[in-house]
């Protein structure tokens, strides 16, 4: 099985490089930060490597109160938080994609496996947009206009995106950065780089060998 992964930044890529699983070729790509940056590593990730799945893995800003720094968020769905073309009746027939892109059902189901019984990876939908979200203001725009949204990342969806229009299967697998309606925010995603990441990339690596 040939396994795509896409990260943001550097510190994410440093995390996984070198990942090695007997049973896959890992293909571990950096697209930089952002949904055009995303959508343009995907789209040479495919043509190039043609793989069976595509995973975005890296960090992810927490905008629901049940999730904690560090937690695992798994995208069952994403969209765009800052996509807006009027009141579309059928986004795909319209525009031409799904408004919210499920992952792909055989790679979440490994995933709810691996994860069962964990109280700090948690399902849901996460929202994409060129934007960093820094404060409890734009938090709530998101909150307000997808209530069911755990987290908010720059790529995912993007990623999604292209992923859907060439039938090739997809997951993100996020970890929670920072939250920000917490007072500390900036201390909370400064700290996390120290504190956090090697344990729950290893959670990652884990997931990826049962695939």
């Amino acid at each position: 099985m040939k396994i795509g992964i896409i990260v943001a930044m550097d510190k994410e890529y440093e995390l996984l490089q070198g990942i090695q699983l007997a049973q896959h070729e890992i293909y571990l790509v950096k697209s930089g930060i952002g949904k055009v940056n995303a959508a343009m590593a995907c789209i040479r990730l495919i043509n190039e490597h043609q793989p069976d799945l595509i995973i975005n893995s890296g960090v992810a800003g927490g905008i629901d109160t049940c999730l904690k720094v560090a937690d695992l968020v798994i995208g069952a769905q994403t969209c765009y938080h800052d996509f807006y073309a009027g009141d579309v009746s059928d986004h795909l027939k319209e525009l031409g994609f799904e408004q919210f892109i499920k992952a792909d059902s055989k790679a979440l189901q490994t995933v709810q496996q691996v994860a069962e019984g964990r109280d700090d990876v948690k399902f849901g939908l996460g929202c994409t947009g060129d934007q960093f979200i820094t404060t409890k203001e734009e938090l709530f725009q998101i909150k307000n206009k997808f209530p069911q949204a755990l987290f908010v990342d720059m790529e995912s969806n993007a990623i999604a995106h292209v992923c859907a229009k060439s039938e090739v299967p997809f997951i993100s697998l996020r970890i929670i950065s920072d939250t920000p309606w917490v007072e500390n925010h900036a201390d909370q995603y400064a700290n996390f780089w120290t504190d956090a990441p090697k344990k729950n990339f290893e959670l990652v690596k884990n997931i990826l060998e049962t695939l």
